[in-house]
C-alpha cells in the first residue's frame, strides 16, 4: 500500500472517531442533526479556548471528558 493511502486511511478513521464523539455526547439528537448549529457550537468552543479563559475551559472540559468515559466504559480517552 502507498504511503498517501496508508495516510489517507490514518485520516479518515480519525474523522469517523471524532464524528462518533458528537453522537456519542447527544449532540446530533439535541440539535436534530443540525450541522450549522452543531458547526456554531463547535466554533464557540474554539473562540472559547482561544481566550484569556482558554485553559479554564480546557481543564474543565478534560475532567468531564474522561468522566464520561469512565462512566460508560466505551473506550479510554486517547
Amino acid at each position: 500500500m502507498r504511503s498517501w493511502q496508508v495516510e489517507r486511511r490514518k485520516r479518515t478513521r480519525h474523522l469517523i472517531e471524532l464524528g462518533g464523539l458528537v453522537v456519542k455526547a447527544g449532540i446530533v439528537d439535541l440539535t436534530g442533526d443540525d450541522r450549522a448549529m452543531i458547526y456554531g457550537a463547535l466554533i464557540w468552543m474554539a473562540d472559547r479556548l482561544r481566550s484569556d479563559q482558554g485553559e479554564h475551559a480546557r481543564e474543565v472540559w478534560t475532567v468531564k471528558g474522561k468522566q464520561a468515559f469512565d462512566v460508560d466504559g466505551g473506550g479510554s480517552a486517547p
